[in-house]
């Protein structure tokens, strides 16, 4: 088992700036790709952003290219979104999820086994 704890979302103007964290603990080994997923009100859980635990490889929703950057601190097991030039639509409760199976990163929420409890981020305009 792996568990995942998010912190880090918050009311921010739009323009501004947030960084949120998310930290693994349990049978972390098993890790293969960290993702972040977002989740909008009346909307499905979507794919933001992605990183291959070992070599740090990453991937980006064509939505947040450009202004969110993930990467990840393998001694604290802890993976990072920053996230800059904030929209009122990026507002949501963001979750960080941990896939095992070795089949590439996933775009998509089925494919990850572990999922933190998500933290709001509200974008005001």
């Amino acid at each position: 088992q792996v568990q995942l704890v998010e912190s880090g979302g918050g009311l921010v103007q739009a323009g501004g700036s947030l960084r949120l964290s998310c930290a693994a603990s349990g049978r972390t080994f098993s890790i293969y790709t960290m993702g972040w997923f977002r989740q909008a009100p009346g909307k499905e859980r979507e794919f933001v952003a992605g990183i291959y635990w070992s070599s740090g490889s990453t991937y980006y929703a064509d939505s947040v290219k450009g202004r969110f950057a993930i990467s990840r601190d393998n001694a604290k097991n802890t993976v990072y979104l920053q996230m800059n030039s904030l929209k009122p639509e990026d507002t949501a409760v963001y979750y960080c999820a941990a896939q095992r199976q070795r089949l590439g990163l996933s775009l998509a929420p089925l494919q990850y086994d572990y999922w933190g409890q998500g933290t709001q981020v509200t974008v005001s305009s």
